[in-house]
This record gives structure tokens, sequence and C-alpha cells, in this order.
């Protein structure tokens, strides 16, 4: 089996969720952290801007995104299972986690990252200062690594929308999925059963490197959901760990979804499609400012640039503003593609769970250009006709 070079860090949301691929499937590797002279000289560049993590071939191929990772492993690597059921019903419920893990939990991921000094704080000044500071460094050198990298991330979760009104209902919100999350888990190892799909490498982005690692959240998650804390273990190991569970290899039955899992789905519909609508809705409007806009550029002077604006949406009672990125419309499109290349009658099945769950403007609610990745960085599409 080939061997690959993980480039990454510990702390890192979207690393995690790659790193977990890689142990499940049991595919060797060996990660890097960012602080080797490659890195910087070489992978930044080829990747066009420095973003984690980046996946070495090895023929030399570069693949960054956690989620073109485990796509393009899934697809070269098949020595197991696929993250994909063929089940056009479970997996686009598997999309709507994987879209949820990866965009929708950046609240409470990065207010309990950055909110809780008093317990964070060494752990999170070593973390960075020695994944990201050279080797080597001062003590002095690092703290300044680290205050330089926590000052910005401590913006970005305020871009996010965690502000001193929001911070109550960011906790409170996240106590209702640990609750629901640690119900389905009762019965299923997994997101859709004995195995995780796509689905679950969304959930594990957050739920590893920032909430299940991070010293608050951590504690707070074995406290109070130690059945997420036990699936967060299994996610990061390569053996199975069945003790709580009968032996069996049973996938969800998709015509017969278990509560627990339409819960889950109920949840997300409340937390985050008036957030994700509304991204959509502002997106179009600056689409349609720009109609000269050209194919295969994200649209901006900076081909790197992850953000195009920021718009403001109701959630639970009160009015948050949130950065926009079309990074989030590419796993939105997932969503939508599995719906679109269904049959009909799967199509149908589909439209009811939705429905049924409050989710149904997921497969409707779209841009008026896709967004690919092209060379590692997202750009539009030509317009097209909704």
């Amino acid at each position: 089996m080939n061997h690959y070079q993980l480039w990454g860090m510990p702390a890192s949301l979207w690393t995690g969720k790659a790193r977990s691929y890689l142990r499940k499937k049991q595919i060797p590797f060996t990660e890097h952290a960012i602080n080797q002279p490659k890195y910087m000289d070489e992978i930044v560049p080829a990747v066009g801007r420095f973003i984690l993590p980046v996946l070495e071939c090895p023929d030399g191929t570069l693949v960054q995104d956690s989620t073109d990772i485990i796509d393009y492993l899934d697809q070269h690597e098949r020595s197991n299972s696929s993250v994909l059921l063929g089940s056009s019903v479970l997996d686009c419920i598997g999309h709507v986690f994987e879209l949820f893990g990866g965009e929708g939990m950046l609240r409470p991921a990065m207010h309990y990252r950055w909110n809780f000094d008093d317990i964070n704080l060494d752990f999170l000044r070593s973390e960075f200062s020695t994944s990201i500071g050279p080797v080597g460094s001062t003590d002095e050198e690092y703290d300044a690594v680290f205050d330089f990298s926590s000052g910005r991330m401590r913006k970005v979760t305020v871009s996010y929308g965690v502000t001193p009104e929001s911070i109550p209902l960011v906790e409170a919100s996240f106590k209702e999925f640990l609750s629901l999350f640690s119900n389905h888990l009762r019965a299923h190892p997994y997101l859709l059963g004995s195995r995780p799909t796509v689905g679950d490498f969304g959930l594990i982005a957050p739920l590893f490197a920032h909430l299940g690692r991070d010293p608050a959240p951590a504690l707070l998650i074995k406290q109070t959901a130690p059945r997420v804390s036990r699936w967060i273990e299994r996610m990061n190991s390569p053996e199975e760990k069945w003790a709580e569970y009968s032996e069996h290899d049973t996938m969800i039955d998709a015509s017969n979804l278990p509560g627990t899992l339409l819960q889950l789905m109920a949840y997300v519909g409340e937390e985050y499609l008036a957030e994700i609508t509304a991204h959509v809705e502002f997106t179009n409007a600056w689409l349609a400012e720009r109609p000269d806009l050209k194919a295969g550029t994200n649209g901006l002077d900076k081909p790197g640039t992850r953000f195009i604006g920021s718009c403001s949406f109701e959630w639970r009672g009160i009015e948050l503003q949130t950065s926009v990125m079309p990074y989030r419309f590419y796993l939105l499109q997932r969503i939508q593609d599995c719906y679109d290349g269904a049959f009909k009658a799967e199509q149908a099945a589909i439209e009811a769970v939705f429905e049924q769950t409050g989710l149904l403007p997921l497969l409707s609610t779209r841009t008026t250009r896709r967004v690919e990745r092209v060379n590692h960085l997202e750009v539009w599409s030509e317009p097209r006709d909704l």
C-alpha cells in the first residue's frame, strides 16, 4: 500500500478530519508539522495559500482540503469500504452532516477554544507555538508566534458569530447537540450504523481538534456526553471498539430511519438552515453585481481569499452577522448533486425525509454559479439557470 505524507497540526480542525480517515482506513502515512521548511518553501507556493491540511501523495501529487483528500483516497485506495453507501437517501443525509460538521459547528468549536483562557491557554500556547514556530525557537519567539496566531483566530471567532450576546446560546446549542448525538450513539456506533461514513468524517472535524481535545470542551464532553467521547476515540482508532454494542455489521435502513437520527437532522435545520440560506442569498446578490466575473476565478483581487463579505440572519431569537465563504457552497452542492443524481423514487424519499426534518430548502437553495475547486482554490463556474 502507498505511503502518504500529511501536512497539518494536531490543533487543526480540518487536519483532524483527514487524519481520522487515514487512521480508520488503515492507510499508511506520516504526519508533518507545518513548521518544517518544506511546507513554507514548497507546499504553500504549490497550493496558493497558507492552509491546512495538505496530503502529499507517493507520486508527488498534492491534495489540499480535507474533503478533497477523502475523495481522492476513496478513489485511489480502495482497501476497504467507501465513505459513501450507494444509497442516495443515506448519502444525502451523510452530506448534510459533512456540511454541518465542517461549517455549521464552527461557533462552538471556536468559542470553546478561544473564550476559556483560564483552562485552555497553556495547552493552546504549547500546541500553536511548537506546531507553527520554527524548531529550536526561544520561549519568547514561541510566545510571539502564539500571540500572533491566537490574535487572528480570536477575530475569526467573532466573524463566525460568537459575541457576548450569542455566547449563552452557543453553549446551550452545543449542549443540545451533545444530548441528541449521545442518544443516537446509544444504539449506533456511528452516524449511519456500523461503520463511519461521510457524515462522521464531517462531524469529527470540530469534535476532535477543538471540542474533543482542548481541555475545557473535552471535559464538558466527558462529563456530560461520554458516548460522544467514545465516538471520538473510535473515529481516531484503526481498530473497532465494540464494547458498548452487539457485534454486527449493519447499516441503518434508509426506509426506516431511527428517530434519533431524524432528531439530529431537525437540529441541523434549526441551527444552520437560516445561516446557509442567508449566505446563498447574499452571494447571489454579490454575483449579480458582477456580471462580468470571469469563470475560473474567485472574482477577488487575491486568488486565495476565502471570504466575500458578511451578512445577517436570525438565529435562536437574536441577529447574528457572519462571514460568507464560497467554500460552504462547495459542500452544499454535494447534498444537491447527490439528490439530483438519484432516481425519481429516491428523490421522493429524500424530499420526504428532508421535509419531515425541516431541511427541504437545502435541496433547492443554490447559488447562481457553482463553486468549483481548481488548483486547490475555490473558483466560480459559468452562470447557470436555476
